[in-house]
């Protein structure tokens, strides 16, 4: 994977925020304008494209940052550029590039992000239901929503003043989860006809960008167990000189490469991306979960205290996993589909 200039200087901009600032979110958002990336310029924006939103995403995901990254500059954003409609996000997509945050509500209880189903509906100009998994659903100014509608599926913008927001408590303390309860709530429609075909390439960028995400965890937790490796001391000698151990770290340093690999392949020119993106989200979660299950075991006890960063990556690692389908649902998409027998 080669960058262009211009992507590696936004890469150390991006790192040198995150290691100097406690909360970089704001000097991003303000100053780098990663709020706008893939916003188009008539917007407001950067108008960048994928691979950009990975190199962010890879950063913020090796210092496990909490922002609303994801959840607005990345898959609100999609949805709102999916849509299509001029007027309504144009003024949606302007307010986001000079800082709003997005939420867009999917799924239902169950976790299942399935681009053809909504766990709202909407009938007229209102929405009903209960959206869970909201990411940054509580901190949002705008929120989006998907519904079935008597047409298919639909993007709406429901009023954010009519809706319960309820704060989740999942695991991984660093993601905002919320879920949104809708009775009857206005809302105004955003694009014509069926939604189903763009929220399949929403949820493809999504996966593509969070893949990312992982696969900086993964070289992170990496970096911090073969640092500790070279500390901690058994039998008069560091850990990291003993031959399994060193075995153990290459494994592990393959994993991450190729997790890396898989997840920047998708934002190649004239990549498969609904492919690309399947593999991508299957794999860097299952090696951020044994990067990070194999960084809790080698720093021994430590790694399970409160003040040790190695209970964070794995309970991100566990988060991400569920996050926009689990590992075998996108392992499922890449399976040849074979015609149905007779008898």
């Amino acid at each position: 994977m080669t960058l262009t200039d211009e992507q590696v200087s936004l890469q150390r901009t991006v790192r040198a925020a995150v290691e100097r600032h406690p909360d970089p979110w704001p000097p991003l958002r303000d100053q780098v304008g990663v709020a706008g990336l893939l916003i188009p310029e008539e917007y407001g924006g950067l108008g960048a494209g994928l691979r950009e939103l990975q190199i962010v995403a890879e950063e913020l995901g090796r210092r496990l940052v909490p922002s609303p990254f994801l959840g607005s500059a990345v898959l609100a954003t999609s949805a709102l550029l999916e849509a299509g409609d001029g007027e309504v996000a144009a003024w949606l997509l302007s307010s986001l590039a000079e800082g709003s945050t997005a939420a867009l509500a999917w799924t239902s209880g169950d976790g299942e992000w399935n681009p053809s189903k909504a766990a709202c509906t909407a009938s007229g100009s209102v929405v009903d239901g209960r959206a869970c998994y909201v990411l940054d659903g509580d901190l949002a100014d705008i929120l989006l929503v998907i519904a079935e509608a008597p047409d298919g599926l639909g993007l709406f913008e429901a009023d954010l003043r009519q809706v319960r927001r309820i704060p989740s408590t999942p695991m991984d303390e660093t993601r905002r989860l919320t879920e949104i309860h809708f009775g009857n709530t206005p809302a105004v429609r955003i694009g014509h006809g069926d939604f189903s075909t763009g929220l399949h390439r929403v949820r493809d960028v999504a996966c593509a960008v969070l893949a990312a995400e992982q696969a900086g965890s993964a070289a992170r937790a990496l970096e911090l167990t073969v640092a500790y490796s070279k500390q901690r001391e058994q039998f008069g000698r560091p850990i990291g000189s003993f031959q399994a151990l060193k075995h153990r770290m290459a494994d592990l340093h393959v994993l991450v490469e190729t997790a890396r690999s898989a997840a920047f392949a998708v934002s190649e020119p004239d990549a498969d991306v609904s492919r690309l993106a399947a593999v991508a989200k299957a794999h860097c979660s299952e090696s951020l979960s044994t990067v990070a299950a194999e960084m809790i075991q080698l720093h021994g006890g430590i790694a399970i205290t409160w003040e040790h960063d190695a209970h964070r990556f794995f309970k991100r690692a566990h988060g991400t996993a569920q996050l926009f389908g689990q590992p075998h649902h996108h392992l499922s998409r890449l399976l040849p589909r074979t015609p149905a027998t007779a008898g």
